[in-house]
């Protein structure tokens, strides 16, 4: 498996794995992390993909932009690829990052073949309380002051209460949150928050003609993990649960992840797909 970087001068880092003449696949990572979210999972993905992950901008090493829309985001996104000269993508958005893979089919259906959504919740009405933590990073007046003094045990923790059990985090992951501001974090809510007002996820892909794969944790403490059964309404679409699973299958689960996410992208091209672990 190769792996280089690339700054580019739209603005966003990414990370190139696997053969660069391979079937692309575009990993988008969800609010306030990073494309070290996607560690675990890549090596399986790069053996037949070339695998692009991007740091959205104000995340991880791309630098912070006036506007986070969803919109937006999506536009950006769309300027890479044009840049790299890439279309019929396979896009996979994780928890967020659903929301931009979404956008991105809406604006630039030619650019996007298939899309992933992993842990991605369908409408606003579906997100449960949030864990205790998250609530504290994330209201003001104190959230402010712990986001300038977070530690790693304090990031770690805010990690582990999204996912179901324990889960080793990539020590790339805690720097590149560390990189992020409480501004861009809080914007990035605010503009995920204004795309599903307008519309919820499963009608705006259910305006689109392309396959979707939905995979979900179905012990996910972020979204009601049966509210994953909104997207059968989707045409052409596929629905995994991963048992035991919280918001974070990439880091909980990478084996299962990978092999879902290759089965679906080997679905219409040229690839044996790959089963289950027995």
């Amino acid at each position: 498996m190769s792996q280089y970087d690339a700054d580019l001068s739209h603005g966003m880092h990414v990370v190139h794995d696997g053969p660069p003449q391979a079937p692309p696949l575009l990993l988008i990572h969800g609010s306030g992390a990073s494309g070290a979210s996607w560690g675990p999972v890549v090596p399986a993905l790069a053996e037949r993909h070339h695998v692009l992950r991007v740091d959205l901008p104000g995340s991880g090493t791309s630098p912070p932009v006036p506007s986070y829309d969803v919109p937006e985001q999506a536009g950006r996104v769309a300027a890479l690829l044009d840049d790299l000269g890439l279309r019929s993508v396979t896009v996979a958005g994780h928890s967020s990052g659903g929301y931009v893979a979404t956008a991105l089919a809406e604006r630039r259906p030619d650019l996007v073949a298939a899309i992933t959504l992993i842990s991605t919740g369908p409408a606003l009405d579906a997100l449960l309380p949030q864990p205790v933590i998250l609530r504290l990073l994330l209201a003001p007046p104190l959230g402010p002051l712990l986001w300038r003094r977070r530690t790693d045990a304090m990031l770690r923790k805010a990690i582990e209460a999204t996912a179901a059990g324990p889960v080793d985090i990539p020590a790339d992951l805690l720097h590149d949150l560390r990189s992020t501001t409480y501004r861009s974090f809080r914007t990035v809510a605010r503009g995920n928050t204004a795309y599903l007002a307008e519309r919820g996820v499963p009608e705006r892909l259910a305006a689109l003609t392309l396959p979707v794969l939905v995979l979900f944790g179905a012990a996910d403490p972020r979204w009601d993990p049966s509210s994953a059964h909104r997207y059968e309404a989707v045409p052409d679409a596929r629905l995994e649960l991963l048992p035991g699973v919280g918001h974070l299958p990439p880091l909980e689960a990478p084996g299962p992840t990978g092999e879902v996410l290759l089965g679906f992208t080997a679905r219409d091209a040229d690839l044996p797909a790959v089963g289950p672990e027995t």
